[in-house]
């Protein structure tokens, strides 16, 4: 059940175009595609948070958000096979 949650909460930031700059993830026509719903599960079963979840004008899925281990992440991934193509990390830092 709180996958459900997780898929129908993170459904709510999909944006359908956005991104200012990034990587061309492919050239491949959206028809053939994972379905957004799809690489959405697989996020969250990964043990992400989404904030924000979007396609890019290169043709990317983005994701912001936070990994398993709470640390801030920006990734480009390839909407035909979900490989990533790009990502950049903030580690969490440790208060004292």
């Amino acid at each position: 059940m709180k996958l459900h949650h997780l898929i129908v909460a993170a459904s709510s930031v999909l944006m359908g175009t956005a991104a200012f700059a990034g990587p061309t993830c492919t050239e491949t026509p959206e028809s053939s595609w994972m379905p957004q719903t799809t690489m959405l599960r697989k996020l969250v079963d990964a043990g992400y948070t989404l904030e924000r979840f979007q396609v890019t004008k290169g043709n990317c899925y983005e994701l912001y958000g936070t990994d398993k281990d709470g640390n801030k992440v920006e990734i480009y991934h390839n909407p035909v096979d979900g490989s990533v193509v790009e990502s950049k990390t903030k580690t969490k830092t440790k208060k004292s």
